[in-house]
């Protein structure tokens, strides 16, 4: 039995019902919005072990101040292609459970392992638990690796080409661990039945059902193995959109019954146990699932997240949100309130990749809303305990990277081209 599963078996056993206040918040840098109904917001009912003695995991959860807990549940984006103040900051002083680099952190090979070593090191100076050291690397259309790395094609592209998903999944988690991550928000599980749509489109893996569930496990798998962390995403489903995240809402009209007819079918063949483990993380995405929550987005929906993912599909690794300063999200809550939702909702970690004010939005929230009962230290230790496991079962440490053969990744590239 692997240790993910052995702390499975132990959540089962010694989880109880978490429970929180209802009620709004506010962070003292995030005031609420009033472009949308006020809906109030509660901590996450999904069950948290208990304390005990014979864990050293949850004593370890238990001695950490309520400051280190709430940083935990982020994932900040930093500027720059050297660790600069902002860096310093949400590592030092906000104690983020992760850093996620993009495009405009990547101008050379060297230059990006200096950037994660550089990261790690400010999390060592001051003690911090490991970091997640997180990229959006699906390869084709969305890639963050330096300009010296190979392009692997778009997902859809490949799969029809013929191309192997579980080499691709090799590739990527090579590209990846290489370079020092930890974590990888990939590979895109939603079903392209939208032809319209284009924020998808071809880095899904097919257009129909079982073949997304085929090839994007399969991919996901041997990430695992690679010794990467998939995040599939995005949660419950984006193919069937026709409107970009990153600047409105998307609302999809389906009944629970419909998105188990096709958007769901890759999400529970990942998280089922068949011929390999489950997948550890997801992602949810910023959709508005009307049959399912007219009011509040996938992200930060209860019953999205607790209802249909950590109940009905039966989850229980750890849950990331997609971007909180995307439109979808953005142009309706303020930062702070935003994240507060995510987490009682049933999210473990919330991604703020643009902006150190939203960082610090978002965590001075997260503190305020235990301070006035809108969340119990009980619901962060919740989050916090599978955020613990996950970087312990995969052995997250920050330990420093020598930058990777180039040439051996591109030549891996090129041998599963079909």
């Amino acid at each position: 039995m692997t240790k993910r599963n052995i702390v499975l078996v132990i959540l089962l056993f010694v989880f109880a019902l978490g429970s929180c206040t209802e009620g709004e918040t506010r962070g003292s840098d995030a005031p609420l919005s009033t472009a949308s109904p006020a809906v109030e917001t509660q901590s996450s009912p999904s069950s948290t072990p208990e304390p005990s003695t014979s864990d050293p995991l949850w004593e370890k959860v238990e001695a950490m101040t309520t400051e280190e807990l709430a940083g935990q549940l982020l994932v900040a984006g930093v500027q720059g292609t050297e660790a600069g103040e902002d860096a310093r900051q949400v590592i030092q002083e906000l104690h983020v459970g992760g850093i996620i680099l993009f495009s405009r952190n990547v101008n050379g090979a060297e230059q990006l392992v200096r950037l994660t070593n550089r990261l790690k090191e400010l999390n060592r100076e001051v003690g911090n638990l490991p970091l997640f050291l997180c990229v959006d690397e699906e390869g084709g259309m969305v890639s963050r690796m330096p300009p010296e790395a190979e392009d692997l094609p778009n997902a859809y592209d490949y799969v029809q080409a013929g191309g192997d998903p579980g080499r691709r999944g090799e590739v990527l988690a090579a590209q990846c661990v290489g370079f020092g991550f930890s974590v990888d928000f990939a590979p895109v599980l939603d079903v392209w039945s939208n032809p319209n749509n284009r924020v998808i489109g071809r880095r899904a893996f097919g257009a129909q059902a079982e073949q997304a569930a085929q090839a994007g496990t399969e991919c996901a798998w041997e990430m695992m193995d690679g010794g990467i962390i998939p995040v599939v995403k995005h949660f419950p489903g984006h193919g069937d959109t026709d409107v970009d995240s990153h600047a409105g809402l998307p609302v999809v009209g389906k009944t629970e019954e419909e998105l188990e007819a096709l958007e769901l079918i890759p999400f529970r063949r990942a998280l089922e146990d068949r011929d390999h483990a489950p997948v550890p993380a997801v992602m949810v995405g910023h959709i508005l699932m009307e049959k399912l929550d007219p009011l509040l987005p996938a992200s930060l929906s209860p019953a999205v997240v607790n209802g249909l993912l950590r109940e009905k599909l039966g989850f229980e690794g750890v849950v990331f949100t997609d971007d909180l300063t995307m439109g979808a999200v953005a142009d309706t809550y303020g930062m702070g309130e935003a994240a507060v939702k995510a987490v009682a909702a049933g999210c473990d970690m919330a991604l703020v990749c643009h902006g150190l004010d939203n960082a610090k939005a978002a965590y001075h929230a997260l503190l305020f809303a235990v301070e006035d009962g809108t969340l119990t230290r009980q619901r962060l230790e919740e989050s916090v305990y599978r955020i613990l496991a996950l970087k312990e079962e995969y052995g997250v440490e920050d330990t420093p990277v020598e930058t990777p053969d180039l040439g051996e990744l591109n030549r891996a590239i090129q041998d599963i081209l079909p």
